[in-house]
């Protein structure tokens, strides 16, 4: 885990975006990418960088998420005990990509996937 987030974080880097830009997007590509490890069984990351902002599309297949809106409160979370044991499950993972991003946006489908859409603004 944290892989593509990393590679993302140098990509933006060598692009020569702000420092803070970079810690925002580093956070929430990490907490996405530990989600994907932890609950679904495949999942494309599409990152576009614009004039005005930098943009991420996140689509997973897997278990679908039952209750986004319980989901999204801090601390909620369907962790496994080995999961837990492993670091995972503060129940922090959305909130946190919704807290570090300007736009964030989710759909899923029980059975089907996720798909998470956030965005940091450049300016």
């Amino acid at each position: 885990g944290g892989e593509v987030s990393a590679r993302i974080k140098a990509i933006l880097k060598d692009l020569g975006i702000a420092n803070d830009v970079v810690r925002r997007l580093s956070i929430a590509n990490f907490e996405a990418e530990m989600n994907v490890i932890m609950y679904a069984d495949e999942a494309t990351l599409e990152l576009c960088i614009l004039p005005a902002a930098v943009q991420v599309t996140l689509t997973d297949r897997g278990q679908g998420i039952p209750d986004i809106e319980l989901a999204m409160q801090a601390g909620w979370s369907t962790a496994t005990e080995a999961m837990r044991q492993r670091g995972f499950g503060a129940g922090l993972g959305l909130p946190n990509i919704k807290k570090n991003t300007d736009e964030f946006a989710i759909e899923s489908t029980v059975g089907v996937g996720t798909t998470l859409r956030y965005s940091v603004h450049l300016n």
